[in-house]
């Protein structure tokens, strides 16, 4: 009984981030490539565009924080969920109209652009609160490593669905069938956010929220004033400053390396465009293998999420040695390899780190704490892109770097990365940052007000 109570949890949790896993994919994959190659718009401004949401994700603090404090008939998830699913959804309705503009390179379309994109990173920034909020709370410690690692295999999988109903509906580019696409989303995202989230969180009583804000002013709620108790919350507690690190450079680690792949393979080795749009499928494959099969051993044996995510970030840091070795010695036949075990070094440490996410918070302070890791998140994934990019231009473009000591550097510097997260989480203890208690957490509320 309590399994399958586990599998309908899980299941329903998962369905929850549908919508995300379509979204983000129709944004990253078919947006980015119509508006550039078919439209002919400024790269530039439209992978700032779709960076732009990543830096955003500072709003995750606040939402978080809000959510905490203003619970909406009783519950402090599901209608900011179902809000930001609705609110982000419906900005897809105007993206068709604004690509082409933007392959027009019309000043006034380019403006629409920014702030429908930046609606969107808001957003999703309450969504993406709310819904780890919704995890962290809804599920036991010994449960998250398989809820996590089921519910981020069905976002990947979504994002696959999205790509392939997108070939299905828009084999060759035309303004109609881009809109019919984009229009499928406010439905796809609102029926599985519905299905997913409604009665899954349990509502709490007047009595019960007043006592766990007991210990806290009311005048912390501003926007200003929650992004000054995160910041006292990292200078005063290094567990939580050192965990905000290693989430940061643990997705750097990860992601630095997701726009040059391709490139790398085709400047370093001549490999034609159908052999490197392989190297996404077989670490995206990779990833989705060790989720799942983590996500198995979880459910059996008790297995420590910091070890999860160090044998993880481990596995990514020696995957990528031997992809940049592989540059330096002309070995093209070990890329593929790499990738394998680095999609699977890769999908180990989401599930480690996530799972350690949701640990890492404190009654009453979810939405605070989760926000707070997920700015983290999404600073890595804005660095990455930005990272990358500059390095390609400094190293290569301007710096006359041969491609493959150029590839060599960026590679090692991301495998740097991602070891100095695994180093800093060894000096990580969730048992210890428990013991910053709600009384602790009011004192910091209280001087930061006060100052």
């Amino acid at each position: 009984m309590a399994l399958a109570r586990l599998l309908v949890k899980t299941f329903r949790l998962s369905i929850m981030r549908v919508g995300a896993g379509w979204m983000f994919a129709l944004l990253t994959f078919n947006f980015n490539r119509i508006t550039i190659a078919d439209l002919g718009a400024i790269a530039v401004i439209v992978t700032s565009l779709i960076g732009m949401h990543h830096f955003i994700s500072f709003f995750q603090v606040y939402w978080g924080r809000l959510a905490d404090r203003y619970p909406v008939f009783g519950y402090r998830r599901t209608p900011y969920f179902l809000l930001s699913a609705l609110v982000a959804s419906l900005v897809f309705l105007f993206l068709p109209s604004i690509a082409i503009g933007l392959g027009q390179r019309d000043l006034l379309a380019t403006l629409e652009a920014f702030l429908f994109i930046g609606i969107f990173g808001v957003a999703m920034a309450m969504n993406g609160s709310s819904s780890n909020a919704l995890m962290a709370e809804v599920t036991t410690e010994k449960e998250r490593g398989f809820v996590v690692a089921v519910i981020w295999a069905t976002v990947i999988i979504s994002g696959i669905v999205s790509a392939g109903v997108s070939r299905v509906m828009m084999p060759v580019y035309s303004p109609e069938a881009m809109q019919q696409l984009y229009n499928l989303t406010p439905i796809v995202v609102m029926v599985s956010a519905l299905l997913g989230v409604i009665g899954m969180e349990r509502r709490i009583s007047k009595e019960q929220h007043a006592a766990l804000l007991a210990a806290q002013p009311a005048e912390a709620a501003s926007p200003l004033g929650t992004f000054q108790v995160a910041r006292q919350l990292m200078t005063t507690n290094r567990h939580v400053r050192g965990f905000f690190f290693f989430v940061l450079l643990g997705i750097l680690g990860i992601f630095l390396q997701d726009a040059i792949l391709e490139p790398f393979g085709a400047e370093v080795f001549g490999m034609p465009q159908a052999q490197t749009a392989g190297f996404q499928q077989a670490w995206g494959a990779g990833a989705l293998l060790g989720m799942l099969a983590i996500g198995i051993l979880c459910s059996i044996f008790s297995i420590p999420k910091k070890l999860i995510a160090t044998v993880g970030g481990l596995g990514i840091v020696g995957s990528l040695a031997v992809i940049a070795f592989s540059a330096f010695a002309h070995r093209p036949e070990l890329i593929m390899p790499s990738l394998i075990v680095m999609g699977i070094g890769i999908g180990l440490f989401d599930v480690g780190a996530l799972s350690l996410m949701m640990d890492m918070t404190i009654e009453g302070q979810v939405g605070l704490y989760m926000g707070i890791w997920g700015m983290a998140q999404g600073f890595g994934n804005g660095f990455a892109n930005v990272l990358s990019g500059a390095f390609h231009t400094l190293f290569i473009e301007v710096g006359g770097m041969t491609p493959t000591l150029a590839y060599g550097v960026i590679f090692g510097f991301e495998a740097l990365m991602m070891a100095l997260a695994v180093i800093i989480l060894r000096g990580i203890s969730v048992q210890e940052f428990k013991g910053l208690t709600r009384q602790e957490i009011g004192t910091v509320l209280a001087m930061d007000t006060a100052g």
